[in-house]
């Protein structure tokens, strides 16, 4: 697989973090568990279900030593995301992000999440809102 990274652009990969200097190309010869940086978010950003269930599989991908409890906390996570936007497209696209997660494709699943955010994003702002107390 080839990454075409960009000046100062960052890659994590098996939890280092790579920071290259100059416009480069690099090869990864065999499997190698990584991120872009333009795919990973802050935790300012989960702002919202999907995105906080993105943030803990990116930890559970980036931070070798918590990984196993950040894997605990996505099962746990994604079964409540699913629950609580009941059936339809969300349900069914998270039920891919499980099998993605569990057959140990992450940065798939991190894919599968990110292409739900539109979806969410028309689903919350369809919400009713609670009136402010007077």
């Amino acid at each position: 697989m080839l990454l075409k990274l960009r000046a100062g652009e960052k890659l994590y990969i098996n939890g280092a973090v790579i920071r290259v200097e100059r416009k480069a190309t690099i090869e990864l010869l065999n499997d190698a568990t990584f991120l872009l940086e333009a795919h990973v978010i802050q935790p300012e950003e989960a702002s919202t279900p999907l995105r906080q269930l993105y943030f803990v599989l990116q930890t559970e991908l980036m931070e070798r030593e918590g990984a196993p409890m950040a894997r605990k906390v996505f099962r746990a996570m994604l079964a409540d995301t699913s629950e609580a936007f009941g059936p339809g497209a969300v349900a069914d696209g998270l039920s891919g992000v499980a099998a993605l997660a569990e057959a140990g494709r992450a940065f798939e699943a991190l894919k599968a999440i990110r292409s739900l955010y539109p979806l969410e994003a028309s689903l919350l702002s369809d919400k009713p809102r609670t009136p402010a107390a007077a």
